[in-house]
Parts: C-alpha cells; sequence; structure tokens
C-alpha cells in the first residue's frame, strides 16, 4: 500500500498518487461514513481529509517550534516520511514494509527533482507552483495528474528493476565500433542537417542521443552545448521511458538469439546480416505516432482528481511536439539552473529510441531572470541575517550592477504585456525605497520587496515558458516533416543492428568463462539454494564469468565523475537468461545486490569509504576512492559525515558525488579529481585476501581505455 501526496500550507491537495490498494483502503474507509442517499466523496476530498491533521499538524510545528517531524510510524505500522520544499509539503506512505524510510525519503526528492525540470523556475514561487500544479480547469488538472503519476510510476518500477537507477548512474551500451560510428553519424549527417534546415524554426539541437531500452547507444553534443548533468539526463530517462515504455519480453528477440550473439567478450563483434535492397518492406516497421505503448505500468482504471473524471479519455500528446523540459546549463558566466529546452523523443524501434533536445529562441531571457533572482535571493538572505547598508550588498552580483541592465530588461519586455507591467511597477518601487536619497535604504523593511521583486521574475518566466506555449510555439519548432527525416535517417543506419542491440542491451557485459567453470559455480549455487525456500527446485544454473575472477558473483562499477557505470545483466525473468541464469536464483541475488546498495549508503552518509561484510554464504564489498587524471590512486582523507535528515545520497534527487568531489579536491588544487565506486559479491568460500585482490584488479580491469574508450 503506496502514496504520496504534495499539499499547500492551507492543506489543498496540489497532487496525488496512490496504487490500487491504497485508494480502495481510502474509499471503503470514507465511503462507508457517508450517510444512506448520498453518493461517496470524491477521492481528492477523501485525500485531503484523511492527510488534513498531518498538514496542519506540520504547519503549526513550523510556525511555533521552526521545525517539524520528517517520519513517523502508525500503529499498523504504516510508514510516513514527510519534507517541506518552500511552501509545498511532500508526504510518502507506505504500509505493505517494501519501503522504508530511506526509500520513502528518495521518491520525494525523485519526484521534487521531476518537477524542477517540468516546470523550471515556477517552482521557486510556491503561489505560481500551485496554479501550475492545481490548474483550475477540470480537465487540464487530470492530464497533468495522470502525466505526473505514470513519470512516478516509470520511476519506481525501473528503481526496483534497473541497476542504473539504483545507483544513480548511466549505463552506456559496450561496443566501441559501433559506438563510435553512431556518434560520428549523429555530429556529422543528424545535427548538422537539423540545424542548417529552414524547418528547425530558430531552434538549435544542442544534444542528441539514441536509448536502446535505458541505456545509452551514443550520445552527442554540439560544440557550443553546456554538458548535460546527469541527473538531468536520468530525469529525461525517466520521461522518454514513460512516453514509450519498455516491455522486454516483446521488444527483444528470442533467448536462442541471445546465446548466438552474446560473444566471446569484448573483443568479439556482432556482424549483422546485409538489409533487404526494397526498403518498403522496412518502412512497415516505422512506429506510428501517437499509437498505444503495448505495456503499461499504471492501472487505467485508477480514480484521478474527482469522481467526475472516471470517464473522462486523456487523449495522448502528440508525439510532434516536444515537451517544454529545464535543464542545467553552465557557462563562462556561471551555472544556470532549469533553463528552457526542447525534448523530441522519436520511436526508431519498439525500445529503441531518438532523443533530441534543443535550445529555443528566446532562452536568453531565462538566463537574464535567473541573474536577477540570484542577485535579490542573496539580498533578501543578508538583510535576513541582519545585514543592513553597503554590507548587504556585497557579493556577486550585486543590486547596484544589475539595476541598469534590469531597467533594459524591463524595457526589451515591452509594456503590453501585464506582467511586465506588474514587474515595472514592483521595481520602480523597490528603487524609490533602497537607491532614492533620504529613502529607507537596504534595511530589513526591504524584504518584502525582494521577495515581491522575486514573484514577479518568476511571473515573467511563467509567462514567456508556460502561458499559452501550444498555441504560440506552434511556429518554434522542428517541423513535423524535419523529426520524420530525423527519424528516418537514424533508422536507415542502425537497421543493420537492431535486433543485435536489443539483445545487446540485455548482455551488455558479457565475461565468458569455460563450461567446466560455469558447472562449478552453478553447482554451489544450487547448494545454497537449499538452504533459501525461494531457490528450491530449481533447473542447474549455467554462469559465464571469467575464469580470472573465481568466486565472483557480481559487481557494479561507477565512475562518478562522468556518472557511468558498467555492470553484468541482472535480468530475473524466466524469459530472459542473464549472467545469473534466471528465475529464484537471478532474484534472490538480485534482492542482495538491491540490499547491498542500500547498506553501502548508509555507511557512506555516516562517512565510511570501505565496507565488508559476510551475510550467510556471500562476502560483499564497497570501495569509493578517489584517483587523478593519469589514474593514480590518491590519499582518502576524513569523508564527509551528514546528519540524518539530508538529503538522500544519489546523482538523481541531489548530486552528492558533485559535492563530494568539490569537497576532496579542495586539498588537491590544480588536479583534476575523479571518482569510483566499486560494489561486488563473492561467494563466501573465497579467503577474503583473494576478495580483495580480485576488486583491485577489477577496478583497474573495467576502466581500461583500450577496453572501453567510449567511458
Amino acid at each position: 500500500m503506496k502514496g504520496l501526496l504534495i499539499a499547500s500550507e492551507s492543506a489543498e491537495v496540489l497532487f496525488h498518487w496512490t496504487d490500487p490498494e491504497f485508494q480502495q483502503n481510502i474509499q471503503d474507509k470514507y465511503g462507508a461514513a457517508q450517510e444512506e442517499g448520498q453518493g461517496p466523496p470524491a477521492f481528492e476530498d477523501s485525500i485531503s481529509t484523511l492527510f488534513a491533521p498531518i498538514i496542519i499538524s506540520c504547519s503549526t510545528m513550523i510556525d511555533r517550534m521552526g521545525e517539524s517531524y520528517t517520519c513517523f510510524t502508525t500503529e499498523n505500522n504504516h510508514i510516513y516520511v514527510l519534507h517541506q520544499f518552500d511552501e509545498c509539503l511532500y508526504i510518502a506512505v507506505n504500509g505493505d514494509g517494501e519501503e522504508g524510510e530511506d526509500d520513502l525519503k528518495r521518491k520525494i526528492y525523485v519526484m521534487k527533482k521531476i518537477i524542477e525540470v517540468m516546470f523550471g523556475m515556477v517552482t521557486l514561487s510556491g503561489n505560481l507552483l500551485r496554479k501550475e500544479l492545481r490548474p483550475q480547469d477540470t480537465e487540464h488538472r487530470a492530464r497533468l495528474w495522470k502525466h505526473l503519476q505514470s513519470l512516478l510510476e516509470t520511476y519506481s518500477h525501473l528503481r526496483e528493476s534497473d541497476q542504473s537507477f539504483l545507483v544513480e548512474a548511466v549505463e552506456r551500451l559496450i561496443h566501441p565500433t559501433l559506438c563510435e560510428q553512431c556518434i560520428e553519424f549523429l555530429e556529422r549527417r543528424l545535427v548538422q542537417q537539423l540545424n542548417s534546415s529552414v524547418e528547425r524554426a530558430g531552434e538549435e539541437v544542442l544534444h542528441a542521443f539514441i536509448l536502446v531500452h535505458t541505456k545509452l547507444l551514443a550520445f552527442y553534443s554540439s560544440r557550443n552545448a553546456s554538458s548535460l548533468a546527469t541527473s538531468d539526463l536520468l530525469t529525461l530517462i525517466i520521461m522518454a521511458q514513460n512516453m514509450y515504455p519498455s516491455n522486454i519480453d516483446v521488444d527483444d528477440p528470442g533467448p536462442e538469439d541471445v546465446e548466438s550473439t552474446s560473444g566471446s567478450g569484448p573483443e568479439s563483434f556482432y556482424t549483422p546480416e546485409p538489409s533487404p535492397t526494397d526498403r518498403d518492406s522496412s518502412s512497415s516497421e516505422k512506429p506510428v505516432r501517437g499509437s498505444t505503448p503495448v505495456f503499461e505500468f499504471v492501472d487505467p482504471d485508477i480514480q484521478m482528481a474527482e469522481d467526475s473524471l472516471q470517464t473522462l479519455e486523456v487523449p495522448p500528446p502528440d508525439p510532434s511536439t516536444p515537451r517544454r523540459v529545464f535543464l542545467e546549463v553552465s557557462q563562462k558566466e556561471g551555472l544556470y539552473p532549469m533553463m528552457p529546452h526542447s525534448m523530441y523523443c522519436l520511436p526508431l524501434w519498439p525500445g529503441i529510441t531518438l532523443v533530441l533536445l534543443t535550445k529555443i529562441p528566446t532562452s536568453a531571457v531565462a538566463i537574464s531572470v535567473y541573474t536577477y533572482l540570484e542577485a535579490f535571493a542573496k539580498l533578501e538572505k543578508r538583510l535576513s541575517e541582519g545585514q543592513e547598508g553597503s554590507s548587504a550588498t556585497r557579493g556577486q552580483p550585486t543590486i547596484h550592477e544589475i539595476r541598469s541592465k534590469l531597467d533594459k530588461f524591463i524595457k526589451a519586455l515591452g509594456p503590453s504585456e501585464i506582467q511586465s507591467a506588474q514587474l515595472q511597477n514592483v521595481w520602480t518601487e523597490f528603487k524609490n525605497r533602497a537607491f532614492a536619497r533620504g529613502g529607507p535604504g537596504f534595511n530589513k523593511d526591504l524584504i518584502p520587496w525582494c521577495k515581491n521583486m522575486k514573484s514577479q521574475l518568476c511571473g515573467v518566466y511563467r509567462q514567456c515558458f508556460f502561458i499559452d506555449s501550444g498555441s504560440a510555439d506552434i511556429p518554434r519548432r522542428l517541423s513535423p516533416s524535419l523529426q520524420e527525416r530525423a527519424q528516418s535517417m537514424v533508422q536507415e543506419k542502425l537497421m543493420d543492428w537492431k535486433d543485435f542491440l536489443l539483445v545487446k542491451s540485455k548482455r551488455n557485459i558479457t565475461m565468458v568463462g569455460s563450461k567446466k567453470y560455469s558447472a562449478y559455480v552453478g553447482k554451489i549455487l544450487q547448494n545454497i539454494a537449499h538452504f533459501y525456500p525461494p531457490c528450491i527446485g530449481l533447473d542447474p544454473v549455467i554462469l559465464t564469468y571469467l575464469e580470472e575472477f573465481p568466486g565472483l558473483i557480481h559487481f557494479i562499477c561507477v565512475d562518478r565523475s562522468t556518472g557511468q557505470m558498467i555492470a553484468p545483466s541482472l535480468n530475473i525473468t524466466e524469459r530472459t537468461t542473464s549472467e545469473l541464469g534466471k528465475g529464484p536464483v537471478a532474484q534472490f541475488i538480485k534482492s542482495k545486490v538491491w540490499s547491498l546498495v542500500g547498506t553501502t549508503r548508509r555507511y557512506l552518509q555516516k562517512g565510511y569509504s570501505t565496507v565488508t561484510l559476510r551475510d550467510g554464504d556471500f562476502y560483499f564489498c564497497y570501495f569509493l576512492w578517489f584517483e587523478n587524471e593519469t589514474g593514480f590512486k590518491l590519499e582518502a582523507g576524513e569523508m564527509p559525515i551528514l546528519p540524518d535528515d539530508s538529503a538522500p545520497i544519489g546523482m538523481l534527487a541531489w548530486d552528492y558525488y558533485r559535492k563530494l568531489l568539490r569537497y576532496y579536491s579542495k586539498n588537491h588544487q590544480g588536479e583534476v579529481v575523479k571518482c569510483y565506486e566499486l560494489l561486488t559479491v563473492h561467494l563466501g568460500v573465497i579467503p577474503t585476501e583473494i576478495i580483495l585482490q580480485h576488486c583491485r584488479q577489477l577496478a583497474s580491469k573495467l576502466w581500461e581505455p583500450s577496453r572501453n574508450p567510449l567511458l
């Protein structure tokens, strides 16, 4: 039984998601309480009634004590985790024991990240965010909430099934030849043609990448583009998966193809059959725009918002219409979060998708708005701390520096726009108070006007990038014909490889050993299985791991500097054979790996960079270390200890590793510092010294440039 709620300080529901069990529980509880002859209350009203005491209690504690509780457990063992972000309260609930406090906290932060990518700097104004999350139009609200619910369920599914979302890092397909060819194709043909076309309507393609399920086949960024943050890329993958969900059983070739194309190691490459000469036969494989996905993570019968919306049909969005996303941009002048981009998600075949990120013509407005917001936020903070006069205006950028720039900015917006006129009025009053002779000057009386300026700037941002975006942006996007041309170009390039890529995405790292060794490890696991009820009655398991690492069951290696990871597959379906076989044994090992990641994060939060522990017949290891640019291992030093109420460790919800690198680099000025993580699972019968030797050798081998040149 699971649920997540976003509410305002006045206990107004801004968003809710519940699984069918939680929904039924609420309907039974509040439906039975109605008087005879009256219909059941709207589901949203029931949700509001259930959570109102908690919301009011949190608001009261914050007002009177300056702090609030973050987690509690009820008598029926339901866990509630709460977090206040500005004026919005997030509440996550679990009643089936499948999620703990850390899991619910992570879900809350990921939901906040998704909302930031969808709404940008509007999230900095509580009043404006309430308007976006809870639009007055009932149909619009239903469509928005259904989309947010679907994104949350897509993330939850990926978090439980995909190792890249478990450790929050991007996994790339390991096939150097094909990856290089695709990157070159994206650069010299696709992006070049798109950016030189008159049909792009002022938009410029900054990033282009090809996804096979959730794995990156190729990624290209234009020369004038900022690097794409790992947290943003992971969020975009969630959005792409939500639009075109992967159905492994339908998308992938049969298990016999896995055996024929898995290869004998990193040096073996698949050679496809030549393409048919008749291109008409391939055109039938082109996906139809707007077609219904073959797999959904959500129950279509889940009730939305109000009972009156139960029968409301929400049409799917037109795939040719880009989604507005707000991503981090790094420039010479500084870091600008939540800058507007257009995201085009073009399906090539089931399981394979092309994603284009474009810079929109009015993106410079967002940079200006953020600069001004930052200046007023700094001023407000200093005034709140008691600094007044000249001490309140120190730092970059200062109010004095942006004064003339803001005058020009408002003038350029034009007086005809209502929001521009409101900004002009507030700015005029601010200047009269702050700069005029004989005026109050820079003191605490200016704090409300700082808040008002920030609110008006966010309003201009909303006006430029949200209001009437559907009609205003029609001529400001890549034309449908240009999108179809891009789609066809990539399909033609990958036509001979598509089946191989779908197989490769499930067997990305293949470490083949002899049948004798595979049978040996399989026999050990079979003996272990007799002690664990879920694993009883298994067929013989064939494992394929390198003989140089005897007893190694699984590993995950992550380069936190680039946000990329390497790991053998962990497929647990009966149909798909993974490195750990299939069925209960693979499921059992998978649960151990998921548990290990959670354990290591708790130790990392306490300042430990190394963890070794024995769990029954298995031995787990975790290492975090730093290297310089030449690969020389740097001294570990002291790790920061995080408080219990800190954001969850990762890169999606909160980029812990970026801050960790900054923290560590203070003592290594002038050096490029890199951060790596390695998790391993060994059979417990292997001596400890051998396991540690394996870890050292495995870490150096996985990141050899000659072996994985694109990582």
